[in-house]
């Protein structure tokens, strides 16, 4: 069931996590990417759209939060705050994989179904499941690219024109 933030902000996008944040307290939000359940501790990449930022729930960490987090399925949006901490295991693959987020709260701000298509870089889907799941589609890393780039074009040439009305 969804949880209200009840006055809970973001402090912070989970792509601007990085190692000058070690030891800071922060407050994230974004969908689940993906879910490594170890026993012990639950590993969850959290996506926006300035990138992934891996969190770790573990007993240890905060009992609440763990027990919580094994409900956690592919692209339910959640609220985490927690500690940044540099990870023991660095994936120099990611912008931000040499820090990680030690969970001391998690809400579920909403929770999904298992989506038909898969929300990463370079889909190998149907053209036809791609239109019909668009509002999906749209969350894919590079067509957020694109929708950047075209919004920062048509903005250039609106301050262009708006300059040359003045």
């Amino acid at each position: 069931m969804a949880e209200a933030l009840n006055g809970l902000k973001r402090t912070c996008m989970c792509g601007e996590v990085t190692e000058d944040k070690v030891g800071s307290k922060v407050t994230v939000m974004g969908w689940v990417q993906r879910r490594r359940d170890l026993g012990g501790l639950i590993f969850v990449d959290l996506r926006d759209r300035t990138g992934i930022v891996q969190v770790v729930f573990g007993d240890e960490i905060n009992k609440e939060a763990f027990e919580k987090a094994h409900s956690i399925r592919s692209e339910y949006v959640l609220a985490v705050t927690g500690e940044v901490v540099l990870r023991e295991s660095p994936n120099l693959n990611m912008p931000t994989g040499k820090v990680e987020i030690k969970a001391e709260a998690l809400k579920i701000l909403s929770e999904s179904e298992t989506p038909p298509i898969y929300i990463k870089e370079n889909l190998d889907a149907s053209e036809a499941i791609r239109l019909k799941y668009r509002y999906l589609d749209l969350r894919r890393p590079d067509l957020q690219r694109n929708l950047m780039i075209r919004h920062k074009a048509a903005k250039v040439v609106r301050d262009f024109l708006m300059k040359m009305d003045s």
